[in-house]
């Protein structure tokens, strides 16, 4: 995938000899990248995603805006991982952004970012702890003010190469983790209009980025994940256009399971085409409720429901959110959302 224009060549090429995304990307890479790796059979994913950036949300005002500060407190990250461990836990996915002291893109990251040394400690003590430790760069339109002035030069050469440029050296950080999570959600006019400056990528210029940042990933013989929201709105181009080897993590933070919801039958339509998923829930507090979180039941209720609707096969696991930064503020909700992915996994286990 060298160029957009010549991708977007091949796309329509691919549309009117009927070639699958699968089959595209398998023409453009070399064959030994093909041989994705997935989950064990009989092993569930049991997942947390932790914040080292915040930046997701720079353009959220009511989150504090743009952090120019490396923000996490190390007690609280500390206290998170073993509760993840006392909680049977086995995978963390860490949001990476600009709080790592990228060694190709120093100029994008945080003041007292941790060092690539310091994160290759942090991610030893995890593995040793029996945590698989997943890469995570938002690369959503929408989640991006943590690239800084990149952010403003979306789908443009120079755009390209920092993003290849990232995800090679955050794969390499992880010694080649089995999953790379690019994000990809929310990028909509509705989810930026109280922004000062909007970006929103469509239909091809959409998926020919989304299928770049998936090329990177597979070259290295890493599995590329996503949020899942895309379908909510476009399901005839998403079932047209996501390739099956993308793990997908369809999302839904309410405690009512109603299948006539868009976001509840995602998990069902997602699972009629086949796609391996990694449903996700939450725990977290928001700005508007005064910070209280009011959604304990979600993650065993996504457990209880996802268990009952996707095949076995293709449920990779299941990943609980907690949508805070990493600070003292935040620990009792960040605990309490660990907790609550215990509860979910013990009963599902009992079963």
């Amino acid at each position: 995938m060298t160029n957009r224009r010549n991708f977007i060549k091949q796309l329509s090429a691919a549309a009117v000899v009927g070639l699958t995304p699968n089959t595209l990307i398998s023409q453009t890479l070399p064959s030994k990248t093909i041989n994705i790796p997935s989950t064990p059979p009989g092993e569930k994913i049991w997942a947390c995603l932790m914040h080292l950036s915040f930046n997701f949300a720079g353009g959220i005002k009511s989150w504090g805006g743009l952090r120019t500060e490396f923000e996490p407190d190390q007690s609280v990250w500390d206290n998170a991982i073993k509760s993840m461990v006392n909680n049977g836990i086995n995978m963390l996915v860490i949001n990476l952004d600009d709080s790592v002291l990228w060694r190709s893109h120093p100029e994008i990251s945080l003041k007292n970012s941790w060092t690539p040394e310091r994160l290759r400690e942090e991610l030893e003590k995890i593995r040793k702890q029996g945590i698989e430790p997943i890469p995570m760069l938002n690369f959503a339109a929408t989640h991006d003010a943590w690239l800084g002035k990149y952010a403003k030069m979306i789908s443009t050469p120079q755009y390209y190469k920092v993003c290849k440029d990232l995800i090679a050296e955050a794969i390499e950080l992880f010694d080649n983790p089995r999953f790379i999570h690019f994000g990809m959600d929310e990028e909509d006019y509705n989810h930026q209009k109280h922004f000062d400056y909007i970006v929103i990528r469509q239909n091809e210029l959409w998926w020919s980025d989304l299928y770049f940042y998936i090329s990177e990933a597979m070259k290295k013989n890493v599995r590329p994940w996503v949020w899942s929201d895309y379908v909510w709105h476009h399901p005839e181009q998403f079932f047209k256009m996501m390739p099956k080897s993308v793990i997908q993590s369809n999302w839904y933070y309410g405690e009512a399971f109603d299948t006539n919801q868009t976001y509840v039958k995602a998990y069902l339509d997602l699972e009629a085409e086949g796609y391996d998923q990694i449903p996700t829930g939450s725990y977290h507090a928001v700005p508007s409720q005064d910070f209280k979180a009011l959604n304990p039941k979600n993650i065993g209720n996504t457990v209880e429901f996802c268990s009952k609707h996707i095949s076995d096969s293709r449920l990779m696991g299941f990943m609980q959110t907690f949508w805070m930064p990493t600070t003292v503020q935040f620990e009792p909700t960040i605990l309490k959302a660990i907790d609550l992915t215990g509860e979910a996994k013990r009963a599902f286990e009992k079963k």
